[in-house]
């Protein structure tokens, strides 16, 4: 994982947000993502440079959403920086089931 991944993955896991398990590394389809609540149907993607303006991220995304999926992604650099603002969004999108 990257340094990224490590920080945001201590904040996850053992249901560290109202009881949500949130999973690492979970296959899907044909990918891989980050991290996933599979009952909030929440797959949580971090970024870096390398992804400004994917095409591929934005297939993988329809496919994901096809499934009936939420993605969120948030850059590597958010998550270093301003954690507990990254912590607020993945909250409220879990508060917010479909």
């Amino acid at each position: 994982m990257t340094d990224a991944e490590q920080a945001l993955w201590k904040l996850l896991r053992r249901k560290q947000l109202d009881g949500h398990r949130i999973r690492k590394q979970v296959p899907i389809d044909q990918y891989i993502v980050d991290f996933c609540c599979l009952d909030a149907r929440l797959i949580i993607e971090l970024d870096g440079g390398q992804h400004s303006e994917s095409a591929a991220d934005s297939a993988r995304d329809a496919r994901l959403q096809s499934q009936h999926f939420r993605v969120l992604r948030f850059w590597n650099d958010d998550v270093l920086k301003n954690p507990e603002g990254v912590m607020q969004v993945v909250l409220k999108a879990l508060e917010a089931k479909p």
